[in-house]
């Protein structure tokens, strides 16, 4: 049997393993902003350059949260996400990363500026 990729994006089945994991344990909701369930492909790239394909898991006006398969250290990371017709750049200040069920990371950060777009289609 092949060994994924360990820096391979996350499949939607991953993701909802990994969430219904969270909601067993996670009983009560301590957020000050209502997020929205968002799962969409994703591509993390770090300050250094590094590229992480990742899922989202949830999005809100002020930030977003992640699951990827490498861990990625808090700081400044630019996070794009593309629909049919355009890609959404963000920039986002990584706030934290933990190790999660099936070898993941969930990580989640807070936007540093408006969201911007682009009308061609990645």
């Amino acid at each position: 049997m092949k060994t994924p990729d360990p820096w391979s994006r996350p499949s939607l089945h991953d993701l909802r393993a990994v969430l219904e994991s969270i909601e067993k344990v996670d009983g009560t909701n301590l957020r000050n902003n209502e997020r929205i369930e968002l799962t969409v492909p994703a591509e993390v790239t770090t300050m250094r350059g590094n590229a992480v394909s990742a899922m989202t898991r949830e999005i809100s006006r002020f930030g977003i949260g992640l699951l990827h398969r490498g861990s990625v250290s808090p700081g400044e990371v630019t996070v794009k996400m593309a629909s049919e017709s355009r890609e959404y750049v963000y920039r986002v200040a990584i706030e934290w990363c933990v190790p999660c069920e099936h070898g993941m990371y969930m990580s989640g950060g807070r936007f540093l500026s408006k969201p911007g777009s682009s009308d061609e289609a990645v």
